[in-house]
Parts: structure tokens; sequence; C-alpha cells
């Protein structure tokens, strides 16, 4: 199966444009944003747990990344609640599931080579700081190489333009709305794109999710299996 894997396009995800697909698990589902793969897969999707959902415990032997978008997500190490951001390093192991249902932003089998942090970004960690002459807010969640990946404030009536270099940018809509490449982005728009840098209008203000300085420079990746 492959979903949006050519990295040399632009792409734009409304949330309701993309059907809930289902796992081999009852009790979860998936909004599938891009897929290289099948079940073992590179993928980047919206993952929606009902009250007692789980998934019997496996290995990320390319690593997870994730954020909490809505409820607590769990596993044998913890709860993690809205605004989790947690990076689940190749070769980890887990068993999740959640009690009262929740929703996530996941990114699978997408680590740069070498890296291997665990990281677990709760909300109340981290600082918020001023950036393009205290347009934006941000909090950095993890950098590895030329990868960042932090939350950003954008303030109402606001033209932000960011920057990323050869490897593209990636954004989910947190809250609130925007635009980009004059495109309607409304809450958990996925974006990704590969050139240098972005352009987003935000007219009442938003809150996002931003990686760059990761995408592939091949049209597409193949994945390895098992």
């Amino acid at each position: 199966m492959r979903i949006r894997t050519n990295y040399a396009n632009q792409e734009h995800v409304t949330f309701d444009s993309v059907p809930w697909v289902g796992s081999p698990e009852a009790g979860v589902v998936r909004k599938m944003l891009e897929r290289d793969g099948d079940e073992v897969a590179r993928a980047t999707s919206i993952v929606r747990y009902s009250a007692g959902g789980q998934f019997a415990e496996h290995v990320h032997d390319l690593g997870e990344e994730f954020l909490v978008l809505e409820g607590t997500f769990q596993d044998e190490h913890g709860d993690y609640p809205a605004g989790t951001y947690v990076r689940n390093p190749p070769g980890s192991r887990h068993r999740p599931f959640s009690r009262d249902g929740c929703v996530i932003f996941v990114k699978l089998r997408q680590f740069s080579h070498g890296d291997a942090a665990q990281r677990c970004v709760r909300p109340s960690d981290g600082e918020w700081r001023r950036q393009q002459g205290e347009l934006v807010t941000m909090k950095d969640l993890h950098a590895f190489v030329d990868e960042r990946v932090r939350l950003v404030k954008i303030p109402p009536a606001a033209n932000v333009v960011f920057p990323a270099g050869a490897k593209g940018t990636e954004l989910l809509v947190l809250r609130g709305s925007m635009e980009a490449a004059a495109l309607p982005c409304p809450q958990y728009t996925w974006v990704r794109s590969p050139k240098p840098a972005l352009g987003v209008r935000s007219e009442l203000g938003c809150l996002i999710w931003l990686k760059q300085g990761h995408l592939p420079r091949a049209h597409s990746e193949s994945v390895a299996r098992g």
C-alpha cells in the first residue's frame, strides 16, 4: 500500500477528507495520512482508541513518535494525557491501550539513522520562547542533526514563514485554523511540504505541531518488511 509517498509533492490533508480505517485490533481505527507498506509500514496516521481499545505488545523496529491529541493514551510504562509527546526509539517495545479512549497523531519507522533517544515531553515540561521577532512562540520537543520538532503558537492576523532548508516541513494543526499555500487548514489538517520554506497565515491564531529537516530526498522510500 502506498499513500502520498512522493515526497516531491506538497500534501494538504484535512481531517474530514480521509476515512477511518480499521486496524488488526478491535477498538482501534486510523486515518492514513501517508503510508508505504501494509501493516508493517512507514506511516503517518491519526489513530483513535475506543474506551478499552488496545494493541498487543510489539517491538518498534524502526521507532515510533506520537503526540496525544485527545484523552489519555496508556501503556505499561504510564499514562500520557493530551498534549504529551513521546518518542520510542528503534528496538523499544510496549503494549499500548486506552481505558477511556483517546486520539493520537503517530509516525512509524521514521527515525533518523543513529537517533536512539527515548523521550517523553508532557504539557508542563519545557519552556516556551519567542521567535521571528516575537511573532510566534515555540516549545522544543526534539532535535537530532537537522531534524527539529516543536510546538508553535501563531498569534491572530499573523503571516509566518518557516524556513526548512533542503529537507522540508511537516505540520499538524492542533487548535484553531490557518492557511498554507492559500488552502484552508482547520483543526487536525496535516501539511507536508518539500519546499525550502513554508508560509502560513492564521486569521484567528492557532497552535501547530511542526517538524522540519527530516523528509527523505527520494520521491519514495521502500519499507523494510517484517
